[in-house]
Formats: C-alpha cells, sequence, structure tokens
C-alpha cells in the first residue's frame, strides 16, 4: 500500500475524500480488526482536519452590507 500523505498537508477535499472511503471500507466489514483500529483512527484525524479546515474558511466569510446612505461595508458573518 501506498504511503498516506500527512493529514496537515492535506487540502479540505483531498482528506474528505480520504475520509469517505475510509468510511467505505469500514462498512464493508471486510477489514481485519488490526485495520480496521488504524483506519478509524485516521478517520477521526481526518474528521478533526475538516472541521478546522470548515471553522477556518467560516471565519473568513464577511457579510457585505449596504448602508441607507449607499455605502458598502464588511462585517463577520453572524454565527448561528
Amino acid at each position: 500500500m501506498a504511503e498516506k500523505k500527512a493529514i496537515k498537508d492535506l487540502g479540505f477535499e483531498d482528506a474528505l475524500t480520504e475520509l469517505e472511503g475510509i468510511v467505505r471500507n469500514l462498512e464493508t466489514g471486510n477489514t481485519k480488526l488490526e485495520d480496521s483500529i488504524s483506519a478509524y483512527e485516521r478517520g477521526m484525524e481526518l474528521r478533526k482536519h475538516c472541521e478546522k479546515k470548515l471553522k477556518d474558511a467560516q471565519a473568513k466569510i464577511e457579510k457585505i452590507t449596504v448602508g441607507k446612505d449607499g455605502s458598502v461595508k464588511t462585517s463577520p458573518l453572524d454565527e448561528e
């Protein structure tokens, strides 16, 4: 099996694709216990990595508002 790339070096899409592959593989139940445990652990790290990437992206999103006088300004997006 090819050496897996360090999670910190993966972009969101690549990490999500790998995580989806791990989930599909684990769902089959055709993996040895030791391999399943390793895959699950990597999957958890990938999940954390994806959540951090999404949180970082959300922090960068800004809301554009137009004032009564027609001026345009940005402010942080309100969290729900």
